[in-house]
């Protein structure tokens, strides 16, 4: 197992899960109160009562809803674990185990995320087609009403009038977020329940849970689950969130990029997750290439290890 499991002076686990928890409820009151100071600074106090300015849609209430976005990820998901880090005076790089990243795993961890998104796109399909029984009916409909509220607000950020807005849209939405919810789920909660259970498996599969189910985007939450848990194995195998980082970023990046292409083509946003792009054999061989390449990075880290403890 990774050196980044094994700090013995660290506070107990425990204790750990309960500072990322007060840390990310304190980033969550200052990320709310840089937002509205943002919105205020924009529309004066009526912008606050008034929630069709913000999802107008146009160059100012778009930028506004980007600069939330911001505060939002660096105060909830980026800070909490550094000040855990801070808290435990250990070096953030050796924390979290921000090894030197080498070239040949970048690109197998590229090879992954490419070699997996038609899995992803099947899974996703499916999931999108989940239905519960009648008597769960009413729980259904208020699933869908979260996942429409939430599908409005991502077309809201997802809208590119030139390749600037291409360009911001990959720093806030792809960039960002792949930077601060690897710190925090893999980084700080991951790290915590491995520590915890003794059981990184148990541990990838939790935080994985937790990173899907707080989106609350509840027809995306078997894709997300599946890759939540890919990036948990990445990390266990590198020993490194920079490789993690880099998958988080990749499938970012590729919904950023759909989204740019279908509004260039004037394609509604909201049928991207609704139609297949690959026909059945893509998903199968998607899934065996995938299957052989996590594999293969398994033993080409396992390998590494074993050399260096050599």
């Amino acid at each position: 197992m990774n050196s980044i499991y094994n700090e013995t002076e660290e506070k107990d686990a425990y204790i750990q899960l309960l500072m990322i928890l007060c840390y990310t409820i304190l980033g969550l009151v200052i990320g709310s109160v840089l937002s509205i100071g943002a919105i205020v600074g924009v529309y004066g106090t009526d912008g606050l009562g008034n929630a069709a300015v913000l999802s107008s849609g146009d160059p100012v209430s778009a930028a506004v809803l980007k600069i939330s976005q911001v505060l939002t990820t660096g105060c909830m998901f980026i800070l909490p674990p550094l000040m855990l880090a801070w808290t435990e005076k250990i070096k953030i790089s050796n924390f979290y185990g921000f090894i030197k990243p080498k070239a040949s795993l970048l690109l197998l961890v590229f090879l992954i995320m490419v070699c997996s998104m038609p899995l992803m796109e099947s899974i996703g399909l499916a999931n999108q087609k989940m239905t519960l029984p009648e008597f769960l009916k009413p729980v259904e409909n208020w699933m869908r009403n979260k996942e429409d509220e939430a599908m409005k607000m991502t077309i809201l950020l997802l809208k590119t009038r030139n390749g600037f807005d291409f360009f911001i849209n990959i720093l806030v939405i792809a960039l960002l977020p792949a930077i601060g919810e690897e710190l925090m789920f893999r980084g700080g909660v991951q790290r915590s329940f491995t520590r915890m259970f003794k059981n990184p498996h148990v541990a990838i599969w939790i935080s994985a849970f937790i990173f899907s189910a707080i989106h609350l985007q509840f027809f995306g939450f078997f894709p997300r689950l599946f890759l939540g848990a890919a990036f948990g194995y990445i990390y266990l195998w590198t020993g490194s969130l920079w490789y993690a980082m880099l998958a988080h970023f990749m499938n970012n990046a590729y919904a950023v990029s759909v989204a740019w292409y279908l509004q260039k083509h004037n394609i509604p946003l909201a049928e991207a997750d609704n139609s297949s792009n690959f026909p059945w054999y893509g998903y199968v061989i998607s899934l065996i290439l995938s299957i052989f390449l996590f594999k293969y990075l398994k033993n080409k880290t396992t390998a590494n290890h074993g050399e260096q403890l050599g």
